[in-house]
């Protein structure tokens, strides 16, 4: 009886593609195995990241303008049918390095696979209205995106480091961050659009349910990561098709403070056909 197909994919912030590699990312790439591969905070030049993943031949980058700054990559083993960069409603983040979308015929099907890296942002300040601006383009497309794949077939799956907890449930300290970025109602407002509206699935909740976590960012500094007093904003979103088809999502958090690459834990999904 032939093995049902599946599509195993990963998104981890990697806070430097290079320090990354350094402190270990290559242990958990090799155990992984990912057929996809979705960076943010790639923070190096393409030539750099293409050395850092060799076993991956297609690598679709996008730096950002500022030098050492954000960064998103997907890398595949397929072949990319079309590559795209930023959003085509609002050229305004074309230079970002926070958005990059790829088609790609993947052994479960064609798919839209997009890696993203939303603005950390702080209230009042310019940073927060460029946050703002970008989560309202994600808005805009994510309904393109659900509108193809109900008409083509072509599902899509936007993954990252989104910056904004959904719910109490994403922040273990959500009291003390209230009326901060990361955890403002008019942030959180678009996730109840995508989710509802929209109909996108947020994939680790499909899995796990109503429970605090599992997070995946933890600050570098004190004891947050040994007493995981974490966020939850490194996420997996699929439209409703390919929702259907989860198997399975987990959070590679590390063994150990020593034995991270990154102050992000990968998320981890498998589909099936």
């Amino acid at each position: 009886m032939a093995r049902e197909k599946q599509l195993l994919v990963a998104t981890v912030n990697v806070n430097g593609v290079r320090a990354a590699v350094r402190r270990g990312m290559h242990s958990w790439l090799d155990a992984r195995d990912p057929d996809v591969l979705l960076l943010q905070e790639v923070r190096a030049p393409d030539a750099e990241l293409r050395k850092a993943l060799p076993s991956y031949p297609h690598v679709a980058h996008t730096e950002a303008a500022a030098k050492g700054r954000a960064g998103v990559a997907v890398a595949t083993r397929s072949e990319f049918t079309a590559v795209r960069i930023g959003f085509a409603h609002d050229p305004h983040f074309e230079t970002s390095g926070r958005w990059i979308e790829v088609d790609v015929d993947t052994a479960i099907g064609p798919m839209t696979l997009v890696s993203t890296y939303v603005h950390s942002g702080e209230v009042g300040t310019p940073q927060q209205e460029d946050k703002h601006r970008f989560l309202e383009a994600m808005d805009v497309r994510f309904a393109e995106l659900g509108a193809i794949a109900a008409e083509t077939g072509r599902e899509a799956l936007v993954a990252g480091d989104l910056n904004v907890g959904h719910t109490e449930r994403d922040i273990k300290n959500w009291k003390g961050n209230r009326g901060k970025a990361g955890f403002l109602e008019d942030e959180r407002a678009h996730f109840d659009h995508w989710f509802g509206d929209l109909g996108w699935v947020d994939t680790q909740r499909e899995v796990t349910g109503d429970v605090d976590g599992p997070y995946a960012w933890w600050s570098w500094r004190g004891q947050a990561f040994d007493n995981d007093t974490g966020w939850r904003i490194d996420y997996q979103l699929v439209t409703p098709g390919l929702g259907a088809r989860l198997q399975g999502v987990e959070t590679d958090r590390a063994a150990s403070y020593a034995e991270r690459f990154s102050d992000h834990a990968p998320v981890v999904a498998t589909y099936r056909a």
